[in-house]
C-alpha cells in the first residue's frame, strides 16, 4: 500500500526516525532503566516493539491500558500511574490481569482503601515533587507507606513526575536536581526498590530515578522538538487539500481539531504558515515565494501534542518513504479496563 492510498486524515509514523529514538534511548535507559509510558501511544503494537529493544516493564495512564497490555502478554510488569478511586473499574482491572504484575499509584487513605477493597498486591507512593496534580506532600509519604503495609499491601517505593519541568530550558538540570530532593526524601521514609518518575523531557537530567518513565521520545511531537534532543518527531498527520483561495492566498487541509491535539499549540506545516484549526479543517498559507497547493495534494502536519493526537484515531501507518510498511492498531484507548 502507498501513502497517497490512505483516506485522510490518517496518522504516519516515519518508521526509520521512529527506530533510531527508540534504539537512542534504549543505549541510555536499557531495559528496567526505562518504563515506557503507554499513554503516549496508546498502541499494543508499538509497545511489542520497545520489548523488543529490552524493556519489559511499561507504564500505564488508565485501566484500560493495563488490561490490554496484559491481554496480549506484556504485563510482567505494569504500573497503573494514576490514582483510582473508581473500585468497579479497578476491581475489573485486578481480575483481568491475573498472572501479570500490577502495581497501582496511591497517594491518600482513599486511594490506599480502594486498592485494599479490590485485592491490589503491591503499590507505590505517588509523592507530589512540584507539578500541581497527584501525590502526597513527602513529609507525608513515610506515614502512607506504613499505612499501606499494615492493610497487608507491599509497598515497592516512590513516583513523582516533575512534569512541570519537561519543557523547562534554563536550569534545567539544577530544577530537576531539586524537584527530586523531596523524593528521594520520600524514599529514605517509604524504603523499597523502586524510584520512578521522570519523562521524555528530563531524559538526560533525572540522574536519580530508578525507572524513567517516558514515552513520547518514541513518536515525539512539535512541542518536545523545541529541546533540540536526540529524538526527533517521527508522528505526522496525513490530511488532503480540500479548498483553495487563490485570491486571498490559503488553502485548507481536511485535518482539524478532531484529528489533532492544539493544547501544546497549533501543528506545523514545512514551508507553510498555521492560521487556525477548526474541527475538521486546518487553514494555511504557504510561506513567501511558495505557491499555493491545488485542490487534492496531500500534505503532512506535525501535531504539537502526541498523546492527545494519537488517541483521536484508530490505526498508526508506519511508513517509509511513500510505503506503508506496517499498520499499529490504537488498541488501547479509552477508560474502562476492557480486553481489546
Amino acid at each position: 500500500m502507498r501513502v497517497g492510498d490512505l483516506s485522510t486524515p490518517c496518522l504516519l509514523v516515519e518508521a526509520d526516525t521512529f527506530a533510531t529514538n527508540v534504539a537512542t534511548m534504549a543505549a541510555a535507559r536499557p531495559g528496567r532503566a526505562l518504563r515506557p509510558h503507554v499513554k503516549a501511544f496508546k498502541s499494543t503494537a508499538l509497545a511489542r516493539e520497545l520489548a523488543a529493544a529490552g524493556h519489559d516493564a511499561f507504564c500505564c495512564a488508565t485501566p484500560a491500558e493495563v488490561v490490554g497490555m496484559a491481554s496480549v502478554g506484556l504485563g510482567a510488569d505494569l504500573l497503573l500511574a494514576n490514582e483510582v478511586v473508581d473500585r468497579r473499574r479497578l476491581a475489573a482491572t485486578v481480575d483481568s490481569t491475573l498472572g501479570s504484575r500490577l502495581t497501582v499509584a496511591v497517594d491518600s487513605p482513599e486511594t490506599i482503601a480502594a486498592a485494599v477493597a479490590v485485592g491490589v498486591r503491591e503499590v507505590l507512593i505517588d509523592v507530589e515533587v512540584g507539578l500541581p496534580r497527584c501525590g502526597c506532600d513527602p513529609s507525608a509519604a513515610g506515614a502512607l507507606a506504613t499505612e499501606a503495609r499494615a492493610a497487608g499491601l507491599e509497598v515497592r517505593g516512590v513516583m513523582g513526575y516533575e512534569g512541570h519541568l519537561m519543557m523547562e530550558t534554563d536550569d534545567k538540570a539544577a530544577q530537576v536536581e531539586a524537584s527530586m530532593a523531596g523524593l528521594l526524601a520520600a524514599h529514605a521514609d517509604v524504603g523499597g526498590d523502586v524510584v520512578s518518575g521522570g519523562g521524555t523531557g528530563t531524559w538526560d537530567t533525572n540522574t536519580w530515578v530508578t525507572e524513567l518513565q517516558a514515552g513520547s521520545y518514541t513518536l515525539m511531537d512539535g512541542d518536545y522538538a523545541r529541546l533540540h534532543s536526540p529524538f526527533r518527531p517521527a508522528l505526522l498527520v496525513g490530511a488532503t487539500v480540500v479548498a483553495v483561495n487563490r485570491t486571498k492566498g490559503w488553502a485548507v487541509a481536511d485535518a482539524g481539531l478532531k484529528a489533532l491535539a492544539t493544547d501544546h499549540g497549533p501543528p506545523t506545516i514545512d514551508g507553510a504558515t498555521v492560521w487556525f484549526c477548526s474541527d475538521e479543517h486546518t487553514t494555511f498559507s504557504p510561506a513567501d515565494g511558495l505557491a499555493l497547493p491545488a485542490v487534492g495534494d496531500r500534505i503532512t502536519l506535525r501535531p504539537g501534542h502526541v498523546d492527545p493526537t494519537v488517541a483521536l484515531h484508530d490505526r498508526l501507518h508506519v511508513v517509509r518513504d511513500d510505503d506503508v510498511v506496517d499498520i499499529w492498531p490504537v488498541d488501547l484507548r479509552g477508560w474502562d479496563p476492557v480486553v481489546p
